[in-house]
């Protein structure tokens, strides 16, 4: 069931465009990443749907309510977090987390608040002031402030941004944890595509404010047709190099180790030709499109 519902949405700042007539929606327990090279809509599109940004044209719907006419109603159950944003540096952990869960409507709220200290592993920085907090602690802290209200939809810019890696790993492991046992909705922004591509159910791609790609992220990967194929040659390597320029296909060569970008469908018989021309290798890899390929694709201006 789709729980958010974008269609025609157009932001215009005088005559630039920064979010162009796109369409989109979540279902109701999606992970969707929103993508694309800086400047391409993403956080206007974001402010769109938090309703900080009018839209010149369009329309936003959560659960089937149009934004504009039910802003207070819907936003009860919207949050949103974002490594930039900047909570009151002189407050505290603890004010901050009060003051944030009394714009909404909480039952046992000091019991909501403990939950939530404990889940983001807050305890030993309840009574710090946010400004001696290190960006890592921010972001932790802006994700914490992000559950305060049981949200059923999270829009999510760069949530383990500054984390060091065993703490994006666990926000990553809980935030999975959270969308399976509540059914959570998310929106999820980030320049990091193998997580993107590890976690996200569905991928949309946005380039000068217009929607390029929508699809998962092994489908958008697909699309890149070549793979890297990766050999230590320790044995007539000018053959190599013969059987590359036969099939004209790029090589380069860094430590010993030949890169060579070929089409799938090559490689069974690229690699037996390197049999028959006598070329050992004492070391080989394959590496297959990915997500982030398909995006440097789009970032670049490519065809994929």
């Amino acid at each position: 069931m789709d729980i958010l519902t974008v269609k025609n949405l157009t932001k215009r700042f005088g005559k630039f465009t920064a979010v162009n007539n796109i369409s989109f929606s979540l279902k109701e327990g999606e992970i969707l990443g929103l993508l694309g090279p800086n400047g391409a809509g993403k956080t206007t599109t974001i402010q769109m749907l938090l309703g900080v940004l009018t839209p010149t044209q369009g329309e936003v719907k959560y659960f089937g309510k149009n934004l504009i006419d039910n802003k207070e109603e819907i936003l009860e159950k919207v949050n949103f977090s974002s490594t930039y944003t900047q909570l009151p540096w002189l407050l505290t952990v603890e004010e901050n987390l009060k003051f944030v869960s009394y714009l909404y409507e909480i039952k046992n709220r000091g019991q909501r608040i403990k939950k939530i200290i404990e889940a983001f592993r807050l305890k030993g920085l309840f009574k710090e002031q946010m400004k001696d907090l290190s960006s890592g602690e921010v972001t932790r802290i802006n994700l914490a402030k992000a559950f305060i209200n049981y949200p059923k939809i999270l829009l999510l810019d760069e949530p383990t941004a500054s984390l060091d890696p065993e703490t994006a790993d666990y926000i990553r492991k809980f935030l999975i944890k959270e969308r399976n046992k509540f059914n959570i909705s998310i929106i999820w922004t980030s320049h990091n595509m193998a997580e993107v591509e590890s976690l996200c159910d569905r991928v949309i791609i946005l380039k000068d404010g217009l929607i390029v790609g929508n699809d998962t992220p092994s489908v958008l990967a697909k699309k890149i047709e070549f793979s890297r194929l990766r050999l230590r040659v320790t044995k007539n390597p000018l053959e190599l190099d013969k059987l590359v320029a036969h099939h004209q296909l790029s090589i380069s060569v860094n430590e010993n180790i030949s890169t060579i970008t070929i089409k799938e469908q090559l490689l069974p018989l690229f690699l037996y030709e390197l049999t028959k021309k006598n070329v050992h290798y004492s070391e080989i890899s394959i590496d297959k499109p990915t997500l982030e390929d398909y995006f440097m694709k789009i970032a670049k201006g490519e065809n994929t």
